[in-house]
């Protein structure tokens, strides 16, 4: 899957609204990760220092759910910029954890939350991205090519799938991966 003019895939990792459990996964490759970083250009990920989502992206991995305005704007931004986009982990797939606001008004979440809750009051509302109305999974969003299960997905899977998808084979968990949790 190597792009013409570099002989390394194009690798990003996103994360939205989610807990950092799907990075944290991808880390504990351990020695693996150094055979992955010999397969690919780390381009975009919460773990570089890279501002700006580039193009011409071979996999993308996006960790967590839309659960605001600028959670939607990246989102379409990688659908547009990246040949695979892969929903990885339970809070991409379903919603999962971020989702459980969905049984809350959004609109009372940040005065509950803060105002009237135990932590300080957030900072003024101009400098927050809107929250939805409901927290969506990402295939919600814009079109997914591979679901990875897992919260967080084991390194194993996270191995299985991106060797897999780098090869330009299919993605095929065995039964036992391919359940989410």
């Amino acid at each position: 899957m190597a792009t013409s003019t570099n002989s390394k895939a194009r690798l990003a990792t996103v994360w939205l609204g989610g807990c950092a459990g799907c990075h944290m996964s991808l880390l504990d490759l351990d020695e693996r990760i150094v055979d992955l970083l010999a397969l690919v250009d780390l381009v975009y990920s919460p773990v570089a220092d890279i501002k700006k989502f580039p193009e011409g992206v071979d996999v993308t991995l996006v960790e967590g759910a839309c659960c605001n305005s600028d959670n939607i704007h990246m989102a379409r931004e990688i659908r547009l910029k990246s040949k695979q986009v892969v929903s990885f982990g339970d809070c991409a797939i379903t919603g999962n954890v971020p989702g459980m606001r969905n049984r809350l008004k959004v609109e009372n979440i940040l005065s509950e939350v803060y105002a009237d809750g135990p932590g300080p009051a957030p900072p003024a509302q101009g400098g927050l991205p809107v929250l939805l109305a409901k927290v969506l999974p990402l295939h919600q969003v814009i079109p997914v090519d591979v679901y990875l299960p897992g919260c967080p997905p084991s390194p194993e899977r996270i191995w299985l799938a991106v060797t897999a998808m780098l090869k330009g084979e299919p993605v095929e968990l065995p039964a036992e991966m391919r359940t989410l949790g």
